[in-house]
């Protein structure tokens, strides 16, 4: 019996409501070793049974998936039992209080607004997504500003336990680009106390103004040009499909220049010749 029981068991939530538990097999557990995880969320009278397992490579559940769970300030109870050759194991026994196993999803809707008069940048956001807590109090963040020109030399400010849902970036260079992300945890409240994801970064700075300048003028020469290149294109293709089209044959000019001209000249010929033929009679 010692030994069969699992070891290391974990939960933890994740995307507001889904949850991963896990657990290793008992050290002396034998191959035919079957284990069922059984929980009871809070405010529940009786316990369920797990419906999607992680199995392991000889088909041993090793964890469990679960949906649309709903964190509480109470406890959720697990259980996990099993059987060998149909003989009971050691069974295992946790309380948890949920809302210390969830993971924070990232501060949500980052936006940063820069003032090239005052040298600084307000940036904004929204407390990470959960399912128990509304307050934005309840939340604390870190602050990381990086300085994306200079990555090389690794130039970035941290700032850490910022509360409410804004802060003045007052070093802004206004001929420099940054890049700003940020991630949360609890502030007092029944909020995990472990730093939560982090945001994706989101970028500002003049250099990035610029770029989007150059592609805008890029779009208007362009399209500025387009005309020209058009009637130029037509140009040539009219002058192409002219001179391959064959010249109108002039009926006249070769009547003119063959059967007339030939005509003219065998009537002279043959007037010569009766001339000739006259002389030579009267001789």
């Amino acid at each position: 019996m010692n030994g069969t029981a699992i070891e290391n068991f974990v939960c933890v939530i994740f995307n507001v409501s889904f949850m991963n538990c896990t657990w290793h097999v008992g050290r002396t557990a034998s191959g035919d070793t079957q284990y069922y995880l059984y929980w009871k969320p809070p405010r529940k009278e009786d316990f369920t049974g797990c419906q999607n397992y992680i199995k392991d490579n000889y088909g041993r559940h090793t964890g469990c998936r679960f949906q649309n769970v709903t964190i509480d300030h109470k406890r959720a109870e697990f259980l996990v039992n099993g059987s060998r050759s149909g003989q009971n194991i050691q069974s295992f026994e946790k309380k948890i209080f949920l809302y210390k196993i969830e993971i924070l999803t990232p501060p949500l809707n980052i936006t940063v607004n820069c003032t090239e008069a005052s040298h600084s940048c307000e940036i904004r956001w929204q407390p990470p997504h959960t399912s128990h807590v509304k307050k934005h109090a309840c939340f604390k963040y870190e602050i990381v500003i990086e300085n994306k020109v200079d990555l090389k030399k690794n130039i970035s400010k941290t700032e850490r336990d910022i509360t409410g849902n804004s802060y003045i970036f007052g070093s802004f260079n206004t001929e420099k680009r940054y890049s700003v992300k940020l991630r949360a945890t609890d502030n007092g409240c029944l909020v995990s106390q472990s730093w939560g994801e982090w945001s994706t970064p989101v970028e500002f700075g003049k250099e990035q103004f610029a770029s989007i300048s150059s592609y805008v003028l890029l779009l208007i020469l362009v399209l500025a040009a387009s005309p020209v290149l058009f009637l130029f294109t037509v140009s040539i293709y009219l002058r192409k499909t002219s001179a391959t089209i064959p010249q109108p044959r002039d009926p006249f000019h070769e009547l003119y220049s063959t059967g007339f001209q030939a005509e003219h000249n065998n009537q002279i010929i043959k007037h010569e010749t009766e001339e000739l033929i006259t002389i030579i009679e009267v001789t």
